[in-house]
């Protein structure tokens, strides 16, 4: 059973990692994706190709999510070459670690304007779209960190607490609409970054977790699916911690 069939979606941040394993489970399940990528235009395209292999209409737009006005634009071209949006997730985000007494202002800004500002100017930028139909999905990838904090990445918790906190107003702004808003915290999750760390550290990130393993990008797009689809349409203003037990 397709859960998504012809619904439009779109991904900020989806060329890798947690934002092709949603793009991949979305079109898997019918939907129609349009996602962004800001600067690896090779394997965008890749996976542009991949998605519509799938017998899906898939574009990749290239748009920097922290710009109000490429949100604007982007949205704007989206509801031309696909006719409509039905859900939007919020996906893309950078890291600049380091300990608050090493973080540079500019460190700071970066991750609040790529992770949380860009938020804003997603949602705004649909808003429209959404109240005009009575309807809509908006999924906002948080993070465990988010939720608990974590030493060496204030930007970072900031950022992602900061997006717990505008999906609980959106969903309660929006809800008499049929707009439901929703958040995802994943936990520590094992993509294409993490493989590039040092095994043994790895392994000792995975033992300290109930499940005894790290997740997935399959886990994540699984619970997005949820929030897209009809199985979902009483639950907004929630935060789904996935994350094998991590905060239990």
């Amino acid at each position: 059973m397709k859960l998504l069939a012809g619904k439009n979606v779109i991904i900020t941040g989806a060329s890798r990692g947690i934002g092709k394993g949603i793009a991949e489970i979305f079109a898997d399940h019918g939907a129609n994706v349009a996602f962004t990528y800001s600067s690896s235009e090779k394997p965008a395209l890749e996976l542009e190709k991949a998605l519509k292999g799938k017998g899906v209409t898939a574009k990749a737009y290239q748009s920097d999510a922290a710009s109000f006005e490429q949100a604007d634009a982007l949205v704007a071209k989206v509801l031309e070459d696909f006719g409509g949006i039905d859900v939007l997730i919020n996906n893309a985000g950078i890291t600049k670690d380091n300990l608050l007494m090493r973080m540079t202002e500019a460190d700071f800004d970066s991750v609040i304007e790529t992770n949380l500002k860009s938020v804003f100017n997603m949602t705004k930028a649909v808003q429209r779209t959404f109240l005009k139909q009575r309807s809509g999905s908006i999924i906002n990838m948080s993070s465990v960190v988010g939720v608990k904090g974590n030493a060496g990445q204030t930007n970072y918790a900031a950022s992602k607490a900061g997006m717990i906190g505008f999906t609980k107003s959106v969903a309660l702004e929006l809800g008499s609409r049929n707009i439901r808003c929703n958040a995802i915290a994943p936990g520590f999750i094992e993509t294409e970054m993490t493989n590039k760390l040092d095994e043994k550290t790895v392994q000792g990130w995975r033992d300290a977790i109930p499940l005894k393993r790290g997740g997935s990008p399959e886990d994540i797009a699984n619970a997005c699916l949820f929030f897209a689809s009809d199985l979902s349409l009483y639950v907004t203003g929630q935060v789904l911690n996935v994350d094998g037990g991590m905060l239990t």
